[in-house]
């Protein structure tokens, strides 16, 4: 099965780096969800949830402050202004 290769940065650090299959982020003009296979993509993030399912492993919870998301070719970057962990669940 497919899957997406994600890294999540903030202007400071690198937040998260791994293979997901599932993003869900909040897009300026509304939420986002990304699949593999998602056409190419650039947006603008807002404040809000962003959510990460991963292959393995547990779930990514997070809370970020505006920056962009990008997808092309199954690759997913987040750049983000600040970004907050919330919580790590089990992966299902």
């Amino acid at each position: 099965m497919a899957h997406l290769n994600v890294d999540v940065v903030a202007t400071d650090r690198k937040v998260w780096s791994g293979e997901a299959r599932m993003v869900s982020a909040p897009a300026a003009d509304g939420e986002i969800g990304i699949l593999a296979g998602h056409s190419p993509l650039l947006a603008v993030l807002r404040q809000g949830a962003l959510r990460i399912t991963p292959t393995d492993g547990e779930a990514l919870s997070a809370t970020v402050s505006g920056g962009f998301i990008s997808v092309d070719d199954n690759q997913v970057t987040i750049v983000a202004d600040d970004v907050e962990v919330a919580t790590a669940t089990a992966g299902r």
